[in-house]
């Protein structure tokens, strides 16, 4: 019996490796896009109507307790409710796990993404009078495949139907060809507004006009202080100590991929454990992974050493996504202790204002940076793609993004931290600017979308003064006194 099932197992393994998943999700998605393109030539989908609420779809990577792709998404519904008024709009959004994202993005519909999604895909965007796609990482192949599929579904699929189909400050970076020619297909009819003038040449070179615009996490509101000072003492901070925190990720299993190989062995036998990430979808994995991520917590550990040295500080590891709770682990085991905080434990308003409490950072996760910026927190990046570089050339200080796989990574780290240190005013001058400038951005891409909308649906029922881009600061939600305050410095100073 057991050499039956063996053999049977090898048999079924055999079959399903031969199909490229990647590429067959690919291309199930594309042709529900065509099956919508039809079905609205020969049956046009019902569009807004005057006196009821636009209903718009955002489609993003919110579920899986990132903070990051979480925190963009609360500050983009907060601008959006402020521009279009409660009343007048309906706003869903897609989650990959309602318990992971309960309690947030109050008067928003979650929607449960399935795992495999093209169809539900097309009938939500049917159901609705537009799509907004709101993830960060929008056209990468870097970390999934299926997600920008995701993406570039729901945004073909509005086009098709002839509705609002806008992708809000997202970024575009290495893609697969076969990606790239599902991005160049079906996304050319979609208004792309980018976080950053790279993710503009990546599309254009794809022969879709992108504008600039910025990431969206800028006007985030976290808990007070107290909570994020609470969680840090409950660590053993004694309250007086500088906190450097350190944000690891793991930073070699991307990209994941479906592999229907490895599920059904999982689903038979349970191999593939450690590298499943959900139904037939797998980090990377091997050897040769497990080598390098050790040496990028050596390296760490080794920065953090030498930083610390002499130096009355609290180490805290911080996993911004509930994935980094074993690379946390693993740079405290490191390091000899310190703190662990993690966002399986802690929801996003926590996380953040935890890390603001910060006097340095060093981080492998975008929004952690982010975020941080506008409590001034000193942060250099160490990154595996073009995020961080991107957003560290925005704050003129292209020299404090380093490598994860850089063999004197931990030697770098550490003189960085040494050089924000010796000059923190000049430091938190460019983090400030950037902050302003970034906020001023998305004033400005408030204004356009008011401008896209109403282009669609003339009589929409703005208040009057909106859709100018030249007022953007008029198309933001109401700041926090400390932002409204940095806001109104640097607006002085000019």
């Amino acid at each position: 019996m057991k050499r039956n099932l063996a053999g049977l197992m090898r048999k079924v393994a055999r079959k399903v490796s031969e199909v490229d998943t990647d590429k067959g999700l690919m291309a199930t998605m594309a042709a529900g896009i065509e099956a919508a393109k039809a079905r609205h030539r020969y049956q046009p989908t019902p569009t807004w109507s005057e006196g009821e609420p636009l209903r718009l779809l955002l489609a993003g990577y919110t579920g899986s307790r990132n903070t990051g792709a979480d925190v963009r998404v609360e500050a983009m519904i907060r601008q959006f409710r402020h521009l279009f008024g409660d009343d007048h709009l309906e706003l869903s959004i897609l989650t990959n796990d309602p318990l992971l994202t309960r309690g947030y993005f109050r008067t928003v519909e979650q929607l449960e993404l399935p795992k495999i999604f093209p169809r539900f895909i097309v009938q939500a965007v049917h159901e609705h009078h537009g799509v907004i796609a709101c993830e960060g990482s929008m056209f990468k192949s870097k970390f999934a495949n299926a997600l920008s599929t995701m993406m570039v579904g729901a945004l073909g699929t509005a086009a098709a139907e002839d509705k609002l189909s806008i992708a809000y400050g997202g970024e575009a970076g290495g893609m697969d060809r076969t990606l790239e020619a599902l991005v160049g297909r079906y996304c050319a009819d979609a208004v792309v507004i980018a976080r950053n003038a790279n993710s503009v040449r990546v599309l254009g070179d794809l022969g879709i006009r992108a504008e600039q615009g910025t990431d969206t996490a800028w006007t985030f509101e976290p808990a007070e202080d107290a909570v994020g000072e609470r969680i840090l003492r409950e660590q053993g901070w004694d309250g007086e100590q500088d906190v450097l925190v350190v944000c690891p990720i793991n930073a070699f299993w991307w990209p994941v991929r479906p592999d229907l190989q490895k599920g059904v062995l999982h689903a038979i036998s349970g191999a593939h454990e450690r590298d499943h990430y959900a139904s037939v979808y797998f980090h990377t994995g091997g050897p040769e992974v497990d080598r390098k991520q050790a040496a990028y917590i050596a390296q760490l550990a080794d920065g953090v050493r030498r930083f610390t040295e002499g130096r009355d500080v609290f180490v805290a590891a911080v996993g911004m996504e509930q994935l980094d709770r074993s690379a946390c682990q693993a740079l405290v085991d490191t390091l000899g202790g310190g703190a662990v905080i993690v966002s399986d434990e802690h929801d996003m308003y926590a996380m953040v204002s935890a890390i603001r409490q910060a006097r340095w950072m060093v981080s492998s996760r975008y929004h952690a940076i982010v975020t941080s910026m506008p409590a001034g927190v000193l942060s250099i990046g160490v990154t595996m793609d073009e995020r961080i570089p991107n957003l560290m050339a925005d704050r003129g200080q292209p020299e404090l993004a380093l490598r994860v796989d850089d063999p004197a990574l931990g030697q770098k780290m550490a003189h960085a931290l040494d050089q924000v240190d010796a000059d923190p005013a000049g430091t938190q001058r460019g983090i400030e600017q950037c902050v302003v400038d970034s906020i001023e951005r998305m004033g400005w891409m408030g204004a356009r979308l008011v401008q896209l909308v109403r282009a669609k649906h003339p009589t929409f029922p703005f208040r009057d003064g909106l859709g100018d881009v030249d007022r953007p600061w008029d198309h933001l939600p109401p700041l926090s006194p400390d932002l409204a305050s940095l806001v109104a410095r640097h607006r002085s100073a000019s």
